[in-house]
């Protein structure tokens, strides 16, 4: 498997041969090695449980909530190894955007987007509190949507709106790296459009791995692409030399539609 190199910059994220498995003896994603850098967009892509979340999950030990999945190799974050450190620590670093917008439904707009440090126990005044609120959605785009109603629940607010806001909470953390797991599957056209140039824009300032279902999506927003099949990383490059020069026959069938 060839990696992308890119002189002159260090990684910001290194996997080294990471397997993560459900089951003792069948690895889920097997062996993936990857330089990832940064201000860049990186689409994982693949059919149906060929381990692209899984993968992703790994990153910021989201499988540490689950006893039986075990994931060895490594996976270093601006040179730490982020299976050494502090899952809360490293969930802070790399946050996580899920498929279906969730914000929490009893908590108000305000509150959802400092839900991080509230959960971790971090205490604030109320002036770094607004601050990092209105930043927070300056940058998903959002503050002036709802800088009017911002103690309303964020369950009142459209579905790619509630998108932003999921974004917006975790961008509130400062993190380094955006995982984002098919953000944009439950959202209509419009919404879809409008995540994709908010990535596109977050790019400047974050790093950003998504996962997504959507081969033109991946070759719209994407830098660079990871083609992922039976929990094996087949091709790992460019998005547009993959896209019209594959070097692997299987990614060449699943971008021509052949399987998938």
């Amino acid at each position: 498997m060839e990696n992308i190199e890119d002189t002159g910059r260090e990684p910001i994220l290194k996997l080294n041969s990471v397997s993560v498995s459900y089951v003792a003896g069948k690895n889920a994603v097997n062996e993936v090695s990857a330089n990832i850098y940064p201000n860049t967009i990186t689409g994982i892509m693949g059919p149906s449980g060929c381990g692209k979340s899984t993968l992703l999950r790994a990153i910021n030990r989201m499988h540490d909530l689950y006893p039986n999945v075990k994931t060895t190799g490594e996976i270093f974050l601006k040179g730490k190894n982020v299976l050494q450190m502090n899952p809360m620590e490293v969930r802070r670093l790399a946050g996580m955007v899920f498929q279906q917008p969730n914000p929490f439904p009893t908590m108000s707009i305000y509150d959802n987007v400092l839900a991080g440090y509230s959960l971790n126990g971090i205490r604030l005044s109320k002036k770094e509190k607004d601050d990092i609120v209105e930043q927070s959605l300056i940058s998903v785009a959002l503050w002036d949507e709802v800088k009017e109603v911002m103690s309303k629940r964020g369950s009142f607010l459209s579905g790619g709106q509630q998108q932003r806001l999921c974004i917006a909470r975790t961008l509130a953390l400062m993190p380094e790296v955006l995982l984002m797991d098919e953000p944009t599957s439950a959202l209509d056209p419009i919404s879809t459009n409008k995540i994709e140039e908010l990535l596109l824009d977050l790019k400047k300032k974050y790093t950003i791995l998504i996962v997504t279902h959507n081969m033109s999506q991946a070759a719209r927003i994407s830098d660079n692409s990871m083609f992922m099949y039976l929990g094996d990383l087949i091709e790992y490059g460019n998005t547009r030399q993959m896209f019209t020069k594959p070097k692997n026959k299987k990614t060449e069938e699943y971008l021509t539609g052949v399987f998938g």
